[in-house]
Formats: C-alpha cells, structure tokens, sequence
C-alpha cells in the first residue's frame, strides 16, 4: 500500500511507550551534553523536560560515567534478597537517611517510580495489618494525579485515559479533587478507620503541573493524624532538588510517612528509585522479629544504579543545584507570567524548577510542541491544553529564556489556526 507512489514505513521492532503503536516516525536524539541534546541530523535542542522530569544534573557527566563503569569493573550486580548486600546500596541508604524529610527512616530500593509507588502501597497496608488493622486497605488519591503504570500506581492515578481498556484496577481506592481538602474530609468521616494512607504529589507533575493549595498538604497531615491514617509524598518528580530542596517535603514544611522516589536520584543515568519508610512504618514491621518482608524487585540496590545515585548526590551538593533550582525558576516563572498577562497563554503555573503554561482553548499542546521542536526547543505537552517544562538543573539563564521564547513563537503562529499534531 502507498500514497502517491512512496512506500508507507512499517512500525519499528521497539514498541515505544505513551506513542501510537502505528507511528513509524520518531525523533532519534544521539548525543547530550548539559541541558542540550542532539539529533542524529545534527539538530541541536533546550532539553527543557529534563528528558523526562528526571535529568537534574544535565547530560553527559562523566562523573556518572565513570562511578558506573568503576563499579561494573568491581561487581555489576548482585541480588539483596535476605542475607547479602552490598557496598553502594548501603551507603546509598545512608545518604538518603541523612537528608530524609522524615526522622528515624530507613530507605527501600527500586527501580522505578511505578515499583515506589506499589511499594509504599504495600508497605502501608503492611503495616497496618502487622499493627492489628488488617482492615485498613483503603488509598486515597487525587484527580489529576500521576503515579505510575503498574496496576498500583495506575490504580491511584487520577488521569482517567491512563486506564482506558487495561481491565479492573487496584480495589479499594478512593479519589478526591487535588485541590478539595472537605472532599478528603468526607472520605474520612465516612471510612476513616479503613483507611491505610492518602497519597499525594507535593506538586502534581504529570498531572498537569499543579502545585498545592495553602493548607491542603498540612490539611491531610492532620487528616491522616487525627484518623490513624499514613501519609504518602510521591516525589519521584519532586525530590533532588527540583523545587528547591531535597523534598517537596522541606520545601512545603509537612511530614510525610512515607515517600516514593526516582528519577533524579541518579538523574536518570541508570533506572532506580526506592521508599523512604518513616519511623512509625518501619517501626510496625520490624515489631514481630519473625515477619519475612515477602516484597523486593530482582534489581533492588542495584549496585551500579546505586554508585550512580551516590555520584549524582555529590554533583548536586557540590554545584550547588539546590539553590539554582529556585533561580531557574523564577526565571521560567517570570518569562510564562509576561506570556499569560499579554494574552499569548491562559496561565502559568508552577513551583521551583517545575513550570507549566495552560494554553488557551484555541491551541493545541501537542502541535505546540511540534511548533516548538522546530525552533530547537523540547517541551512536553499534557493533555490537550498544557505545556510543560522541567529543565536540567544546569540550564544556562539564555537557554531558559530560549524556552520562553519558542513557546511564545508557537503559541503566536498557531492560535486560532486549529492546527493539532499527529504525534502523540
């Protein structure tokens, strides 16, 4: 079959994840260096998405190279199930109790921010029922919401496309408007000794990019302490930095339970993420000296992902990548600001070095994103009405304006055409 003569491509081997399994045409970028990334044409662009939400400490650190092909040399992987360990796992988990926003913790390893969430899942209700409420099943979350795509994270996620056709999720899950603490109140008045934990993005990410309401997150702390309930921070965008902090945790000033982590932990050089497991948690499980912990992934503290995530901890304290968060920032915040009170966006929305602009009805996200790869720009859309950044933690100041301005040609060229994409 053709179209005027020329052959229509067959899909490739690799079946790429959030795409249309029909597209042959795909973006093939070969090369990083900072908060640039290049194509296998030559094409330079802003990695304004941070690859995706992950890489804080920029493209092409050899520091990371090289702590990962020292460690591949020594020992490239070996298993922690019951009795063994190693040396970058341990002092991995040690590093991260000491910057911990929760006192007395102790860190669980993944590889992923999907397995973080189930973890921290399984570990609530866990804990709960070695406590003596085996009843208290329930998780409640919020809508929009991003927390994954195993059947967990996918079951407290509140995007409704990401279940389409997958089947009966996770029971035993409730939802609330991120944004309506008397809705959570509800749920509690009328299931409070059921419930397990409510899980909450400190700054909803994929979501949407949503940052929380005055209150809301202090709210269901108290929520969660007046019923018996846990309270889980996913900060598997928000952690390392991006807001400013270690933790959206520090940076909002409320104390989680638990909370899952990835992504920029080694700044995606190598897959790994985990659970920090506060006190009381880890308190409830280690109480019956016989209780095994039947939950683990083969790849648990793996050591070349840990010697990565140890690397890329030193990179952040040693540049200083907390404070230029807030810098970057600002910046990004005050060049979608100027957008949104010329017109040219609905609004802009964010915190720290995680922004958003919400498009007008007449504009579509995803052809902005095509307009905006034309000028050597990589952001990312959400939905049909939202545009977002998530820069390295490296990007130049001239390069954060760069993002501004191509979003501002996109959105100028493409309003009121009605031009969508074709992509995903």
């Amino acid at each position: 079959m053709s179209v005027e003569g020329s052959p229509i491509s067959a899909p490739p081997a690799f079946l790429h994840p959030f795409a249309k399994p029909s597209a042959t045409e795909f973006l093939r970028i070969v090369s990083g260096q900072g908060a640039i990334v290049t194509d296998d044409q030559g094409r330079r662009y802003v990695d304004a998405m941070g690859s995706l939400w992950y890489c804080n400490v920029g493209h092409g650190r050899a520091e990371i190279a090289d702590a990962v092909a020292q460690q591949l040399r020594k020992l490239a992987a070996f298993h922690t199930f019951e009795m063994f360990t190693n040396d970058p796992a341990d002092q991995l988990c040690q590093e991260l109790v000491a910057i911990a926003p929760v006192p007395d913790a102790r860190i669980f390893l993944t590889s992923s921010g999907s397995e973080a969430v189930d973890s921290a899942i399984k570990l609530a209700r866990l804990a709960k029922a070695v406590r003596g409420e085996p009843q208290r099943q329930v998780i409640v979350s919020r809508r929009p919401s991003y927390h994954g795509v195993t059947y967990g994270g996918l079951a407290v996620t509140g995007l409704p496309l990401n279940k389409e056709h997958f089947g009966a999720m996770l029971p035993d899950v409730v939802q609330t408007p991120h944004d309506d603490l008397a809705a959570v109140e509800v749920v509690f008045a009328e299931r409070g000794d059921r419930i397990a934990a409510v899980i909450a993005e400190p700054v909803i990410g994929a979501g949407g990019v949503y940052p929380p309401v005055p209150g809301y997150l202090e709210g269901l702390r108290r929520l969660c302490d007046e019923h018996g309930a846990w309270l889980i921070f996913d900060e598997v965008i928000c952690a390392f930095g991006r807001l400013g902090a270690w933790w959206g945790a520090e940076r909002f000033g409320v104390r989680p339970d638990l909370v899952t982590f990835a992504k920029a932990v080694t700044s995606g050089y190598v897959p790994l993420g985990g659970v920090v497991v506060g006190g009381p948690v880890r308190q409830a499980l280690e109480a019956d000296p016989d209780l095994v912990l039947r939950h683990g992934h083969t790849y648990s503290g793996h050591p070349t992902a840990c010697a990565a995530g140890l690397e890329a901890l030193a990179i952040t304290r040693r540049e200083g990548l907390l404070d230029r968060a807030g810098k970057i920032g600002e910046r990004l915040a005050t060049g979608l600001r100027s957008l949104a009170d010329d017109g040219h966006i609905a609004e802009a929305r964010g915190d720290g070095a995680v922004w958003a602009a919400g498009l007008h009805p007449d504009t579509d996200a995803a052809a902005v994103r095509d307009r905006m790869l034309t000028t050597g720009v990589i952001a990312r859309p959400i939905g049909t009405a939202t545009v977002s950044f998530c820069p390295p933690l490296v990007i130049s100041d001239d390069d954060v304006d760069r993002c501004v301005e191509s979003l501002h040609a996109a959105v100028t060229e493409l309003r009121g055409s009605g031009a969508r994409s074709n992509r995903t």
